[in-house]
């Protein structure tokens, strides 16, 4: 009893601790988890594919290498459009012994597959890879054709009239002669020495062939005046065009002009003389640059006769050389 009553009697009793897993009672409550549902409609996915992409490269490509042909069609002459368009035509395989000539007929007794007898035509390309055959053994050259699938070719045709073939001869050197104007020019234009003097070589076609002009100017002179002696320029002018004209087998004709300043009372010498001697220096020239002998035909001097300005015969560019490259026999119409 005496024990009882030390204990004081408002002594607090501590709490019993709270069971595990017991929730607190201030804790808040858990949310409930968030679902994200996305919905596609049916109708609307297709546009977000890659598959037009694709198409339309297809097409822009389709576009770019029909535009590249028709600009490489444009650009292309005509003889080689045509042969083009006879490079894709069909060509029919004939019946031929080829599986007992081209095989093997026995030991070491087979013959070559390229040998042309084996063929069952001449030898064309059929692939983007050709097959060369020697000239001796497979097609035929361009005039020397006999298959039944070879075109004829109006150029080498048998058949034609002479009207036809003066036709295509006329042409062949009327571009040869114009190749050969374009060649002088583009020489003298790059010449350092003599590119302030193409100027003084003109061009004119007359119906004996192309009449290449070496004219005079007011500071400049082929010759000295009164004689025959040829300046150093225009020795170097004669020499390039003389390179032009040593690579044709046409024949050349010379003449010489001057102007009608006369010379003077008591002289031995004319006009006439002088430009003949003009044109003898410019043939001894001619034939040192390179012309052979035989091919300048004839060398003329007409004087002043030919002023290359009719309304002033004192005009400096009548004295000037005239070189005539003729066209090849038979004489063309003009």
């Amino acid at each position: 009893m005496a024990d009882e009553e030390k204990k004081p009697e408002d002594e607090a009793v501590p709490p019993a601790p709270a069971a595990e897993g017991a929730p607190a009672e201030d804790a808040p409550p858990p949310e409930p988890p968030i679902i994200w549902r996305k919905v596609e409609e049916d109708a609307h996915a297709g546009a977000h594919g890659g598959a037009w992409k694709i198409a339309l490269a297809d097409m822009m490509t389709a576009m770019m290498a029909f535009f590249l042909l028709m600009w490489l069609l444009g650009a292309t002459p005509e003889d080689q459009r045509a042969g083009i368009a006879e490079y894709f035509q069909p060509t029919d395989l004939k019946a031929s012994g080829m599986g007992e000539t081209s095989g093997s007929n026995g030991m070491f007794g087979g013959r070559s597959i390229i040998d042309p007898e084996s063929m069952p035509s001449d030898p064309k390309q059929h692939a983007l890879i050709e097959r060369v055959t020697p000239k001796s053994e497979g097609g035929q050259g361009e005039d020397r054709g006999t298959s039944p699938d070879d075109k004829p070719n109006p150029k080498y045709g048998k058949n034609l009239t002479e009207e036809e073939k003066q036709k295509i001869a006329e042409q062949a050197e009327r571009e040869k002669l114009d190749k050969l104007e374009q060649e002088i020019t583009e020489n003298l234009s790059m010449s350092r020495q003599l590119s302030d003097l193409k100027n003084q070589v003109q061009f004119t076609r007359e119906k004996d062939g192309l009449r290449i002009d070496i004219i005079d100017k007011a500071n400049f002179s082929m010759f000295g005046s009164g004689n025959a002696s040829m300046d150093k320029r225009a020795q170097q002018l004669i020499n390039e065009v003389t390179k032009s004209l040593a690579n044709m087998p046409n024949k050349l004709a010379v003449k010489g002009h001057t102007d009608s300043t006369p010379f003077p009372d008591g002289s031995n010498r004319t006009n006439w003389s002088l430009s003949i001697e003009r044109s003898e220096a410019t043939r001894r020239m001619l034939e040192a640059g390179g012309i052979g002998q035989g091919r300048i035909t004839r060398i003329e001097g007409v004087a002043d006769t030919a002023p290359f300005n009719t309304q002033n015969p004192a005009d400096p560019r009548n004295r000037r050389i005239s070189i005539t490259v003729l066209y090849n026999e038979p004489p063309l119409a003009k």
